[in-house]
């Protein structure tokens, strides 16, 4: 996301949920997000304007007619200062003021003055939220261009069982912080993103594998997704939640990452091969455990797919990125990777670096290009991810 700091408004409103409101402005304020909040008068019953103008460091709104803390006519200010809205939780009342034009309070006022994106994240016992006025007014909102964080399922606040629960507050969060990204030069695109690691079974309890957490490949996927691309994140076995909004795919092996990425491959707009794939495997596989004996055990293995190189030769007019990374002479080994595998772009990284690479948040990479290198100075993965669509951006015009 850009460093731009953004405003977010966030609306509570009366439900046993309205607590939950506030890990959502902690979650905000951790991207230097400037939240305001406005409370609805039943909110208040549940949760006190203290709190979440501690967090916050703003002041709380909850009384459309208090006197106001400067010469600004409330609900308009802040109506122009967002650049999202989001209103968690929403109750059915909120969403059926707004979906029949209805203010008559401060949050319903500031709603119907902004021009900003709108954000409804509901939460209500599971009758009311699947009574059929309830539906035809979300649907109205949604026809209206305003959006939805659809509820989970699960045990109620009043012991029913169903939908209607508030969604996490870490994917409300990350949501609002996709939708805030200044970068939007990627709708249309379809990005196929590999990550991880590949194993190699060498019996049905072991195999080889190698030392990648995916952590760059998954930061990839996700800033494409926020610049508005259509993402397949394709990942070896990783301990990473999946991004929201992605179509993911699962596979082990190199073989299994082969046949996804061939099968999804000639859809593509950008491809970008940031997995660590097993390039070797045993030459034969034990269908059962091998058992320990006294004697030495031999492991002979053989040359797996060049899944890169394949990609390479099956190449029209897509962008194909791939990695490399090196323990030593990490220029001209990802030179000699760019030309033999015919890429567009190879992000050099070394992984002999103590304070980046495998399992860090951050990396160190040189980007080459045909005819250019980039060296970026140490950033997180996501920073390297930015940095990377906005070479790629360059490479399209």
């Amino acid at each position: 996301m850009s460093r731009q700091r953004k405003t977010v408004v966030l609306g509570v409103t009366g439900g046993i949920a309205a607590y939950k409101a506030l890990d959502v402005v902690s979650r905000l304020k951790k991207y230097d997000i400037d939240v305001h909040v406005i409370m609805s008068n039943s909110s208040c019953e549940f949760v006190t304007p203290l709190s979440f103008q501690s967090l916050s460091q703003n002041i709380v709104i909850s009384d459309m007619f208090a006197e106001p803390k400067s010469w600004e006519i409330q609900h308009i200010s802040l109506a122009k200062k967002a650049d999202l809205i989001l209103i968690a939780p929403a109750t059915a009342n909120i969403i059926g003021k707004v979906a029949n034009g209805i203010a008559d309070d401060m949050l319903s006022t500031t709603v119907m003055a902004t021009k900003a994106p709108v954000v409804f994240a509901p939460a209500m016992n599971t009758n009311m939220y699947t009574n059929k006025i309830v539906q035809d007014n979300i649907n109205k909102l949604k026809g209206y261009g305003y959006d939805f964080i659809e509820p989970d399922s699960g045990r109620l606040a009043c012991g029913d069982n169903g939908t209607g629960k508030l969604a996490d507050t870490k994917l409300i969060a990350d949501i609002v912080i996709s939708k805030l990204h200044t970068s939007k030069d990627l709708v249309g695109k379809k990005v196929l993103v590999t990550a991880g690691p590949t194993i190699a079974p060498i019996d049905p309890v072991r195999y080889i594998s190698n030392r990648s957490s995916g952590k760059m490949g998954y930061a990839i996927a996700e800033e494409a997704r926020d610049r508005g691309a259509s993402v397949t994140l394709i990942s070896g076995p990783c301990d990473l939640e999946i991004p929201f909004g992605v179509k993911f795919l699962k596979v082990e092996t190199n073989e299994h990452m082969l046949c996804s990425v061939l099968k999804n491959y000639d859809n593509m707009d950008i491809v970008v091969k940031c997995a660590a794939v097993a390039d070797y495997k045993p030459k034969t596989y034990a269908k059962e455990k091998i058992k320990k004996t006294d004697k030495e055990f031999t492991l002979e293995l053989e040359k797996d797919n060049d899944i890169l190189y394949e990609l390479g030769k099956k190449k029209k007019n897509q962008i194909l990125v791939g990695f490399a990374a090196e323990s030593e002479n990490l220029l001209k080994n990802a030179q000699a990777k760019l030309n033999k595998k015919n890429l567009d772009i190879i992000v050099a990284n070394d992984i002999s670096c103590n304070d980046t690479g495998f399992k860090s948040d951050f990396n160190r990479v040189t980007i080459l290009t045909r005819n250019d290198k980039f060296s970026l100075d140490k950033m997180t993965k996501r920073e390297v991810a930015h940095e990377l669509f906005n070479l790629i951006n360059k490479l399209k015009r």
